[in-house]
């Protein structure tokens, strides 16, 4: 009887977390899984009283912000819940795996990880792209309506005369019928050189009178400083 009625005491009033002594309702402190004084529920290290609203737990044991235990990376033990662990985070990283390659299929295009390699391949690559753009661009640049270099005016001129002597009679460019004078004055910008016998060479600054439209881009006048009569491009001169 008596043991039983220890025991019923020791249930109602459990041992403090501190100091061991049973723990009355008016003075107890239900915290970390342990009943405490409200004197005895205080820092493990300097001991300062603490609240509910203040205490930081660690272990089981109550600690005040200032000591409160920092922690640290360690080794994760292999312990069969971390394995399970281990190997159902493998069975859903497979599965997504297998979802993602599902939905891509058919799309013609495959989920590349970016890594550090494969960032370093698509700089490498961004730049060589960079470099054939201002390639072709500097091509087209020279291809444009600015007129090419004086010698290479001269080989389009020898390789234009040999295709002519090459073609048949019928297919030589008839020579333009002279329009009449009186038509605008323009200068020459830029030197060009004659690629028909019905057209006329200009040097830049060459004065052209009795200018008139004939063609798309073409002109007909007459070169002042040689005389000679005949087509000429539009793109060479400008009126006065």
């Amino acid at each position: 009887m008596e043991q039983y009625e220890q025991n019923r005491c020791a249930a109602m009033n459990p041992p403090c977390g501190r100091c061991n002594k049973p723990v009355y309702p008016t003075e107890k402190i239900n915290c970390l899984d342990k009943y405490w004084h409200k004197g005895c529920f205080s820092c493990e290290v300097c001991k300062m009283a603490l609240s509910m609203n203040n205490y930081k737990g660690f272990e089981k044991k109550p600690y005040c912000t200032m000591h409160y235990p920092k922690t640290s990376f360690t080794i994760v033990t292999d312990t069969p819940e971390n394995l399970r662990l281990k190997q159902q985070s493998l069975l859903n990283s497979q599965a997504l795996y297998k979802e993602d390659f599902e939905k891509n299929k058919g799309k013609g295009f495959s989920v590349v990880v970016d890594t550090p390699e494969m960032q370093r391949l698509k700089k490498t690559q961004d730049q060589i792209s960079n470099i054939k753009y201002h390639e072709e661009f500097e091509k087209s640049k020279t291809r444009s309506d600015a007129p090419p270099p004086e010698n290479r005016q001269e080989q389009e001129l020898q390789a234009s005369n040999s295709e002519r002597f090459n073609q048949p009679a019928g297919q030589m460019r008839q020579a333009v019928v002279s329009p009449p004078t009186g038509g605008k004055r323009y200068q020459a910008l830029y030197s060009y050189v004659a690629a028909e016998a019905d057209e006329v060479s200009l040097q830049e600054g060459d004065l052209v009178s009795d200018v008139e439209p004939i063609d798309e881009g073409w002109l007909f006048g007459c070169n002042q400083r040689t005389g000679k009569r005949g087509m000429l491009p539009a793109n060479y001169v400008r009126p006065i």
